[in-house]
């Protein structure tokens, strides 16, 4: 029988220790390989996941209809059909009796009408007064079918522009800017975007450059 402390029992206990060393030092390993496999899991799909983000958004871009990039403020070079007016601007709280159907200056609201689309008539005092910023106002016939108002909201430039319906209108569209007019038949008319091109945010206009936002909504708007 071995006698206490004998070579045999040091030698076993030294291989124990080290099993158990050898043991943990394997589960330490793969808990690390673990965690690395999980790492480069979660890089990869964060990685996929920003390329589709990436990829939704380009499509968006390419897919979204773009505002036309319209250079404005020419110097009023004559385009056919337009008439020419000479209107004041003075800031009046009443209703006004236009001369031009739709007005294109005068005497208006202290309240400009903030740009944008709307769905219902609105306000010719109110109008005006954004005309006298550099707006132009395009005003159609309710009778308009949808696509053909989509044709002429797809000519609008993104900013400083009223479209809304107007009664009794002397033609289907009107464009209006500060004492100038354009009355076309269709939105085909090729005529609509040198008029942006001419009158919008012109130089005619008494107060150019001031906001077109900020002010009075009228019932009616979607954008």
């Amino acid at each position: 029988m071995p006698q206490p402390g004998s070579p045999v029992n040091k030698a076993t206990v030294k291989e124990q220790r080290a099993q158990q060393r050898a043991k943990k030092l394997e589960v330490y390993h793969r808990q690390q390989k673990r965690s690395l496999r999980n790492r480069r899991i979660g890089i990869t799909s964060a990685i996929v996941g920003a390329v589709a983000v990436i990829g939704l958004v380009v499509t968006m871009v390419v897919l979204t209809p773009q505002a036309p990039n319209y250079a404005g403020g020419g110097d009023g070079a004559e385009i056919d059909g337009v008439l020419t007016y000479e209107n004041g601007n003075g800031h009046v709280e009443t209703t006004v009796d236009y001369e031009q159907t739709p007005p294109v200056g005068g005497e208006h609201n202290p309240a400009w009408l903030n740009c944008g689309i709307y769905e219902e008539p609105v306000p010719s005092e109110n109008a005006v007064h954004s005309l006298e910023h550099g707006a132009i106002w395009v005003t159609y016939d309710a009778s308009m079918s949808a696509d053909e108002l989509d044709a002429l909201k797809a000519l609008m430039p993104s900013n400083y522009v009223v479209l809304s319906p107007f009664d009794g209108l002397p033609s289907p569209i009107v464009l209006s800017g500060w004492n100038v007019q354009l009355q076309v038949e269709t939105a085909e008319d090729p005529r609509i975007a040198s008029f942006f091109e001419q009158y919008w945010k012109s130089g005619t206009a008494p107060e150019l450059g001031a906001s077109c936002s900020g002010a009075i909504d009228a019932p009616g708007k979607v954008s």
